[in-house]
């Protein structure tokens, strides 16, 4: 794929690239033979995770976040890509109409957390992105979606409106940069593999959002997903590296979908 792909010297930066799904898009990169950075909370500007560059990055923070494009460009003098990854979803219900756990009805507190860093967040990395790319030439904005974008989601209102809002900026922005060479897409996964972030109090929070025990969260995939298993991280690191390379350049404006079949394109 390394050849193919032609990923050589292009410097990608993946927020929330520490864990999950963007610690996968990160190694992916990395094996194909692109630079990518890893840009988290959890980290520290300098260190190094595995030969990767690390920046700590705020994407709910506008100075944070510029903060982070600039130590990229300082060290390597440019930014080819930008994959905004970063997100968070707390299963919540629109009302608890059995009245029995109010922690897990919608509320300001958890719309907001969810805004701010899936919402606000995404358009901090893409402007502070899109600046540097203006300077260049050129890049690719590849902005994380999900399923629930399009189809909606029991229990996930919120994030599902958050993950619309990334498609619709998606649209939007793919139009404003085109004409600069910038090429602004998105990927929706599906159900996929377990990442090692879903906890304890997240499965009871989306389990009694959907009515159901925790032990009792359906993983019969071949009820629901065409394809008949769930999807791979490396599934999705592979379509986020397509999309970074000159391989996908008339590709922009659209979102991804990446779900066995289970959701509409």
């Amino acid at each position: 794929m390394a050849d193919w792909l032609n990923l050589e010297g292009k410097v990608v930066i993946v927020t929330g690239g520490a864990s999950g799904i963007g610690n996968h898009v990160v190694t992916t990169l990395k094996d194909a033979g692109a630079t990518p950075v890893i840009a988290d909370i959890s980290v520290e500007t300098g260190e190094e995770r595995d030969g990767i560059f690390c920046t700590k990055c705020d994407v709910t923070s506008k100075e944070s976040v510029e903060a982070m494009v600039a130590a990229v460009v300082d060290k390597y003098g440019k930014l080819d890509a930008i994959v905004n990854n970063a997100g968070v979803n707390l299963p919540r219900l629109l009302v608890d109409v059995q009245g029995e756990k109010p922690q897990y009805e919608l509320d300001e507190k958890s719309f907001n957390i969810m805004f701010n860093i899936n919402v606000k967040g995404l358009m901090y990395c893409a402007q502070a992105a899109a600046k540097q790319m203006l300077k260049q030439g050129g890049g690719v904005i590849i902005n994380m979606s999900s399923e629930s974008g399009k189809e909606g989601s029991q229990g996930q209102s919120a994030y599902s409106a958050t993950k619309g809002a990334c498609d619709s900026f998606t649209r939007s922005w793919a139009k404003e940069l085109g004409k600069y060479n910038i090429r602004v897409v998105a990927v929706a996964p599906g159900i996929m593999e377990a990442t090692g972030l879903r906890t304890p109090a997240y499965n009871e929070a989306l389990a009694y959002t959907r009515g159901v025990k925790p032990e009792d969260l359906s993983t019969d995939y071949t009820k629901v997903i065409p394809l008949g298993r769930d999807g791979k991280l490396d599934e999705v690191g592979n379509l986020v590296a397509f999309l970074v390379s000159d391989r996908s350049s008339y590709v922009a404006g659209t979102t991804y979908n990446i779900s066995g079949g289970k959701s509409r394109g």
